[in-house]
């Protein structure tokens, strides 16, 4: 038998082997899930790493892949003017109606960025704490406390007026 359990404690005590200590035996443990979650964060890194490399090569291809569509355009737009000018138009004025097309679109989305940059709201949360930060900074003695700890009930956190947020 390769393996067989001792009959007798007597049996397993005369292998000269004394059973480790439960703070011995804690401190291994420690010691082990330390080393694990070690392993576990130089896995990630490496995986992380790998996986930024790809995603900077991807955004660098989209980049180049905008930079050649705006050239495309410009001979899009070109080929129109052209066109206007088969049609019969003089050349400067088949330009010039681009030009002008152009113009408007550019202004129209000018317009629409504009609306959109008025809709954005101002962060009322990180205002009041950055305001309440040099207070919050400022060393008080142990044991004493200048400021009232704010109520938290069902996930709501009672601020200084009457208002509420949900966290």
């Amino acid at each position: 038998m390769a393996h067989s359990v001792p009959s007798s404690p007597s049996q397993h005590r005369a292998t000269g082997a004394e059973e480790p200590s439960i703070g011995a035996l804690v401190q291994s443990a420690m010691a082990d899930v330390s080393t694990l979650i070690r392993s576990e964060i130089e896995l990630a890194k490496a995986e992380v790493g790998k996986s930024a490399k790809r995603a900077g090569i991807g955004a660098a291809s989209f980049a180049a892949a905008g930079v050649l569509l705006a050239f495309a355009g410009i001979f899009l737009f070109v080929t129109i003017a052209e066109f206007l000018t088969w049609l019969g138009l003089a050349r400067w004025i088949s330009y010039l109606i681009v030009f002008v097309l152009l113009a408007v679109v550019a202004g129209i989305a000018a317009l629409i960025g504009r609306q959109q940059l008025k809709k954005i709201e101002k962060p009322e949360r990180t205002i009041e704490t950055l305001r309440d930060l040099p207070e919050v900074v400022h060393r008080e003695t142990p044991g004493e406390r200048r400021r009232d700890v704010p109520t938290v009930s069902n996930g709501r956190v009672q601020l200084r007026g009457s208002e509420n947020y949900t966290v």
